[in-house]
């Protein structure tokens, strides 16, 4: 019996076991590779997508959860058809957050779902809501003002800007 998704707006319909995890169905059957594998047990936040808006780990979500659910991948961030960046992603660039990069998706996946719940976070707020997303390269003072300043874009209207690279 196929299993039908929702990502990034676009429907799916597969023949997939339920019990497969969605990080799998993501990156193996929809070839979307932005979403990583870091731990497989759902701790360090590197494949972690939106669920209905909602920041959840990809790596222990059986796909047969999300049907009936719109799920959100760094490749479906932006707020519009076409070139631009999301203001997180604007603002990762901006402050140049990333060193190695690995974790940064799932970084930027985190930090959306977190201005979706609180536009204007303070310091505590964002130690809260990243809590979880870890970054072996140790770059949380840039992603902390990362969020400042994609808040502040936020609030100013500027959604987007910059033309898409990589997600």
């Amino acid at each position: 019996m196929p299993l039908d998704l929702s990502v990034n707006k676009r429907r799916f319909s597969l023949q997939i076991p339920e019990e497969t995890p969605l990080l799998w169905v993501l990156r193996e059957e929809l070839e979307l590779t932005g979403t990583k594998f870091g731990c497989g047990k759902g701790l360090c936040g590197a494949c972690t997508v939106h669920l209905n808006g909602v920041a959840i780990r990809s790596c222990i979500t059986p796909v047969a959860a999300v049907q009936n659910s719109e799920v959100t991948t760094v490749e479906g961030l932006s707020p519009a058809e076409g070139p631009e960046l999301h203001a997180v992603q604007e603002a990762w660039l901006t402050l140049d957050v990333a060193q190695c990069g690995y974790c940064q998706t799932g970084q930027i996946m985190s930090a959306t779902a977190l201005l979706v719940q609180n536009p204007e976070p303070d310091d505590a707020a964002i130690a809260a809501a990243m809590n979880g997303n870890i970054c072996r390269c140790g770059t949380y003072p840039r992603i902390r003002a990362a969020i400042h300043l994609a808040s502040q874009q936020i609030k100013n209207g500027k959604e987007s800007s910059q033309k898409k690279e990589n997600p």
